[in-house]
């Protein structure tokens, strides 16, 4: 029985390598929207964050090129403070695409950001990391390059996102130019480049350059930047800079307001929601202000937090519904989409991070998300990535791709057939229907434990952060046998790059 369970678990996972390989690029949903407010308080939010801009305006500070553009579009520049005009900055945006692509070196990995496509992407900024036998550390460079691996093997994550944790063992100041390279050498998924400094994501783009080519760049989306405001109400260099390096070379830019309620937002959710609406969009006209046309996504990042210690805190009513809020203001504005993803404060992947992370990923998925960063791996409040998080958040994402795709309603599904050898009091366990549909009518949670006490106990008693442990190792042995090849001649113009910019670049740790 043993030795029979051993060659279906073998054949299994030849099975999971093959459709890892295979799978969809990303998600097309075929559910409707979830509609969390009617049409009169979704027009007052709209109508707040209009009075935002118009009477109480944006910092822009630290960029006097930034300054300079908004004053030549006619904004009422006062200082380092911008205003508009009611209207202005919802014009300025419909230059932006509703929907896009983002080209992966492969092109069957490839996505389309916006309308009604869904793209799950990995965790993103962590400085630690965990696993089940190495507890929590600093991550390296070594780390980073797992989860890369990971994230290419898992067919549930379509884009490798940037910072899947900080290579801790490089310095500040050259691993960038790593990160990219780990993105480009170990999967063939998109990904975003460096946005902390000027110079970071200039390099970012020109690394992307000798990847895909110039001209192919020049035309199309390849390398998004991925940055947030300085709530409340300021937009500094990093995220002005970045629009400009990004949106100015063709490519797409990210912007998400990190608003916890009572400290760089209103207490109060509405408010709060409405202060991040407004600072988003003044963003997105800022962008199509650089370059119109330019790929922009309207994003959100709104916690509630605890009063007592000004913890933030995750999967509470509060962030729930400004996932559902923010998606039914970004389809009106007609911008694509990021908010939410598997958030919680759990230090483990315990029963607080799974009950927080799905309260956050239904809502983020049911809300009508474009572009879902942190959808797997987050631990700690962002602080941490882990390696068991990642394995068992993944899991869950792909029913919620099932769910994404809709209830099948042909003649196959309707199951009339299914009652031709079926009497009333009988089973459906032997029939036609049953034994035509069984390999696909139910997702297989293959980090769920299903099986009798007996066979599980004879199995190890493993419980599921066990069961993730051993499936990351697995997969990291198995990414040897299907790892995406890179051009030498396209590797050693990337090698050279960073070489050449590692000796103009001083090295700081800081």
């Amino acid at each position: 029985m043993s030795e029979r369970r051993s060659r279906r678990r073998a054949s299994r996972a030849r099975g999971e390598k093959s459709s890892a390989m295979s799978a969809p690029a990303y998600i097309k949903r075929e559910i409707p929207f979830y509609a969390f407010l009617d049409e009169e308080n979704i027009v007052r939010l709209e109508d707040q964050a209009d009075w935002i801009i118009q009477e109480v305006g944006l910092e822009f500070r630290d960029d006097p090129v930034a300054l300079e553009i908004w004053k030549k579009a006619g904004a009422d520049v006062d200082g380092t403070r911008v205003r508009a005009p009611k209207g202005m900055i919802r014009e300025l945006c419909q230059t932006a695409p509703t929907e896009f692509t983002q080209h992966s070196r492969n092109p069957a990995r490839s996505v389309k950001i916006g309308g009604k496509n869904v793209i799950f992407v990995t965790v993103y900024g962590p400085p630690f990391v965990r696993d089940l036998e190495k507890g929590r550390r600093y991550g390296t460079i070594e780390d980073l390059q797992n989860f890369v691996k990971l994230t290419y093997m898992l067919p549930s994550l379509h884009h490798g996102g940037h910072v899947p944790c900080e290579p801790c063992d490089i310095p500040v100041t050259h691993r960038h130019l790593d990160i990219c390279y780990a993105h480009m050498k170990y999967s063939d998924k998109p990904f975003f480049g460096a946005i902390t400094e000027k110079s970071r994501a200039q390099d970012s783009v020109d690394i992307a350059r000798l990847l895909y080519g110039k001209e192919f760049m020049d035309e199309n989306c390849v390398i998004m930047g991925n940055v947030n405001t300085n709530s409340p109400l300021l937009v500094d260099r990093v995220v002005t800079e970045a629009i400009q390096v990004y949106c100015g070379a063709n490519q797409g830019i990210v912007v998400a307001p990190f608003i916890l309620g009572g400290a760089m937002g209103p207490v109060t959710t509405s408010a709060s929601i409405a202060q991040a609406f407004a600072e988003a969009m003044m963003c997105g006209a800022f962008s199509q202000l650089v370059r119109p046309g330019a790929p922009f996504v309207l994003g959100n990042f709104l916690s509630s937090m605890s009063l007592k210690s000004g913890a933030p805190t995750f999967g509470t009513p509060e962030p729930v519904m400004s996932n559902l809020v923010i998606g039914q203001l970004a389809r009106r504005l007609g911008v694509p989409m990021r908010c939410g993803g598997s958030l919680t404060a759990s230090k483990v992947s315990d029963a607080q991070a799974a009950a927080e992370s799905a309260d956050s990923m239904l809502s983020t998925v049911l809300g009508g998300a474009n572009l879902v960063l942190h959808a797997a791996g987050w631990l700690e409040g962002g602080l941490c990535a882990g390696y068991e998080k990642l394995i068992i958040d993944a899991d869950r994402l792909g029913g919620y791709e099932v769910m994404l795709r809709g209830l099948p309603m042909d003649d196959n599904n309707l199951g009339k057939s299914a009652y031709d050898d079926v009497e009333p009091g009988g089973h459906f366990l032997g029939s036609a229907h049953t034994m035509t549909n069984y390999e696909t009518a139910y997702y297989d949670a293959t980090m769920s434990d299903s099986k009798s006490f007996e066979q599980w106990e004879e199995d190890g008693s493993k419980d599921t952060e066990r069961r993730a442990y051993e499936r990351w190792n697995q997969l990291l042995t198995d990414y040897e046998d299907v790892k995406p090849e890179l051009d030498p001649d396209i590797d050693g113009a990337l090698l050279d790059f960073m070489a050449k910019r590692k000796m103009d670049i001083e090295e700081r740790w800081y």
